[in-house]
């Protein structure tokens, strides 16, 4: 995939976090747990996250992660669940930061490959990444498009809040949460399959 392709990186929260993600930054899921916060992170999958470590690199929950789209498999999951959601837009000027890992899937997932950012980016397939939908008739076909349509930027402990341009949300009245929170929201409902 070419780097111009990327517009902006992803972070799923709901919005009751995004005033801690503003003063705190987006971060790692082991330095998340310090800070009072409301997850929507499966536990099933956390479990596998916290088994795995990148290569060359920490563990994979001492990485804070973004996608390259949040329209994915997990925003699919938890659409529905009664929390109020926000997309955090990232500026993908954080991928030029030392230590950022690009993944070509579900970083969780057997068979993700692993590449240090920038040039890591070579290894998405940009079809995959930036797929409308990753169904398919074909059973490992639609295994393996589902892991590559979350595709993971993993920055070492922390995104620093300056990193942050606005977060995308599904109805206006969210749009007034995020104002409140201190931060410019946008309707945007295509990401949150609505």
């Amino acid at each position: 995939m070419e780097r111009g392709r990327v517009q902006e990186l992803h972070f799923i929260t709901p919005i009751s976090n995004l005033e801690s993600v503003l003063r705190h930054g987006i971060l790692s899921h082991n330095a998340a747990r310090r800070l009072p916060h409301l997850s929507v992170a499966d536990e099933d999958v956390q479990s596998r996250r916290r088994q795995k470590r990148v290569p060359g690199g920490m563990q994979l929950h001492d990485y804070a992660n973004l996608y390259f789209d949040a329209r994915n498999p997990m925003m699919y999951r938890i659409k529905g669940n009664g929390t109020p959601l926000a997309v955090v837009c990232v500026n993908p000027s954080i991928l030029d930061l030392p230590g950022v890992v690009i993944t070509d899937g579900n970083a969780a997932s057997d068979g993700t490959r692993f590449a240090a950012s920038p040039g890591g980016i070579a290894i998405l397939d940009e079809g995959l990444v930036y797929a409308h939908s990753w169904t398919s008739s074909d059973r490992w076909d639609y295994i393996e498009r589902k892991r590559a349509r979350c595709a993971e930027v993993l920055v070492p402990n922390c995104v620093d809040p300056s990193y942050i341009d606005k977060a995308k949300v599904i109805r206006q009245s969210h749009v007034i949460s995020c104002h409140a929170a201190g931060l410019r929201g946008e309707v945007f409902a295509n990401v949150f399959f609505a």
